[in-house]
């Protein structure tokens, strides 16, 4: 609906928003539900999800492994550590690019908004330095990539 803005809480506390048609447990389901989750969060183009693992409960563990068109890839570990549907996710993830990244503490809330969601990441990393290298990857354009396909999952019949 909207695309993503991102601003600096402080130097390691990045904080993204952006604006969906679909209702906040639609966009909750869309990050938890691994079926959900391999409609939209595959990356770019060329870029497929081969295994997502969610289990959305404190303790739960997120596991999301990609592949690109050149065989290459990276995925992503964590665990949730608090849940409320459709309002609000707090979880720890890792990168493994193969190496892992630093702990990346993140918090989405989905809060109703015109019609549709506001979502609210909020992302803390334990440094500055990491907190530039993940912007210096381009995340936020992938974030937004990724993102731009949420709404068209939840816009036919039935969604």
């Amino acid at each position: 609906m909207t695309a993503l803005k991102l601003d600096m809480e402080s130097d390691r506390v990045a904080i993204v928003t952006r604006r969906f048609a679909a209702s906040p447990m639609q966009v909750y389901r869309a990050h938890v539900e691994p079926d959900l989750i391999r409609q939209w969060m595959y990356g770019f183009d060329g870029w497929t999800i081969t295994d997502a693992v969610s289990e959305p409960h404190p303790g739960g563990t997120l596991r999301i492994v990609w592949q690109g068109p050149d065989g290459g890839g990276f995925h992503v570990t964590g665990h949730y550590i608090a849940v409320t549907p459709g309002e609000r996710i707090e979880h720890v993830e890792q990168m493994h690019l193969p190496d892992p990244t630093p702990e990346n503490h993140c918090i989405t809330t989905f809060t109703p908004a015109e019609g549709g969601t506001l979502l609210t990441l909020r992302m803390e990393l334990p440094d500055a330095e990491s907190m530039k290298a993940m912007l210096d990857t381009g995340a936020t354009d992938g974030m937004e990539i990724t993102y731009s396909r949420i709404d068209p999952i939840f816009a036919g019949p039935g969604s």
